[in-house]
């Protein structure tokens, strides 16, 4: 199982949380394309084109959808309460 949070809390963490359902997938699903993007972007890819290769890895996102969820603000995240 991958566990794009490897930076953050270890496979075995994630695992258990995933397994009993206590992940938000789209929210971690977001988290993934936007650390994707910023890596593409320190690679010197022009914003649009970069979104235009996240559009090719999740073709069930529209282009708006994802310049949305890379141009979102910490602040602007949903909280968890």
């Amino acid at each position: 199982m991958y566990n794009p949070l490897r930076p953050l809390i270890s496979d075995e963490a994630f695992a258990y949380l995933r397994e009993h359902g206590l992940l938000n997938e789209r929210e971690l699903r977001n988290y993934v394309i936007r650390r994707q993007f910023l890596e593409m972007r320190a690679q010197r890819v022009s914003a649009g084109d970069a979104i235009e290769r996240l559009q090719q890895q999740y073709p069930d996102l529209e282009y708006d959808t994802i310049r949305k969820i890379v141009y979102r603000s910490a602040g602007q995240r949903r909280r968890v309460s």
